[in-house]
């Protein structure tokens, strides 16, 4: 299972099911991309510091973006963006759990519906 972005982002607000969620979870297993948008989000150091520090405590697998990753987004791309304005960051974490054969667990279950043999677990926030 791929946790997306924005289920780490209720976490750390505080949100108590998705922590729940996260909890049944270890290791876990992100995206290079959703590292980033993580990093990215950071307002100082020491909140980039705390967000290494919790990724570490849950033994997170970080996979990298691959050329066949790179590669399998832009055909998500090419098929997604106009028709459904898929983005960048969603292309590159549906191609990462497209090659590795992951399920998705999103909140934002709109952003991937659409990709054509991909799975989601829906979290409701």
């Amino acid at each position: 299972m791929l946790i997306d972005t924005d289920l780490l982002i209720w976490m750390t607000r505080g949100h108590a099911g998705a922590a729940a969620k996260l909890q049944t979870m270890t290791p876990w297993r992100i995206s290079a991309v959703t590292y980033m948008e993580l990093a990215q989000g950071c307002r100082s150091k020491e909140e980039l510091a705390r967000i290494k520090k919790g990724l570490a405590l849950c033994q997170t697998d970080i996979v990298p973006v691959s050329v066949a990753i790179s590669d399998r987004a832009m055909q998500l791309i090419d098929a997604y963006a106009l028709s459904h304005s898929l983005q960048l960051g969603d292309a590159l974490i549906a191609a990462t759990a497209l090659e590795h054969g992951l399920a998705v667990l999103t909140a934002n279950t709109k952003h991937f519906g659409p990709i054509d043999g991909f799975h989601i677990e829906a979290f409701v926030p």
